[in-house]
């Protein structure tokens, strides 16, 4: 009786032993798809390059004279005069700047809108949640005046 007990014993070891490993050995199979998708696009990408590569050098022998006005960029139809990069007035940064400072104004206002019926409702919140929107937009407003006072939204002078 021993010794049947014992073999069965040794027995569900040896399979628990082998599921073990084919447990391991499947693991490393859950990476294989994904290494196929890698070499695929590595292949891919790389096949463009040569075939790209080999066609240009083809193609390249059949090409006629070139002209010189077909290697001047191409800048909207009108042939590009004077240099590719330009000084940009100090304006522009600084209409720019104050487009950013009003545009996150609206991103602060957005949140406030939604919370605003929710917090009236609550008596400690009902008076804090607008004082705290007109002063903030207070503030933006004296900024607002603050620009059109330095002519900053102004393109000519």
């Amino acid at each position: 009786m021993q010794r049947q007990s014992l073999a069965k014993l040794l027995a569900t070891l040896k399979w628990r032993s082998y599921f073990a490993r084919v447990q391991e050995h499947s693991q490393i199979q859950w990476y294989i798809p994904v290494l196929m998708l890698f070499l695929a696009a590595v292949g891919m990408a790389g096949g463009m390059l040569i075939v790209s590569a080999i066609l240009g050098r083809i193609l390249n022998k059949w090409r006629t004279k070139e002209l010189p006005i077909k290697n001047t960029p191409y800048e909207c139809g009108m042939l590009p005069v004077g240099d590719g990069s330009t000084r940009m007035s100090v304006k522009f940064y600084l209409v720019a700047m104050l487009f950013i400072l009003f545009d996150i104004e609206v991103v602060f206002m957005y949140p406030w809108a939604t919370v605003y019926s929710d917090m009236l409702k609550d008596p400690a919140t009902k008076n804090m949640i607008l004082g705290a929107m007109v002063s903030f937009l207070g503030i933006l407003f004296v900024g607002y005046i603050y620009a059109l006072k330095k002519k900053a939204l102004e393109w000519k002078r």
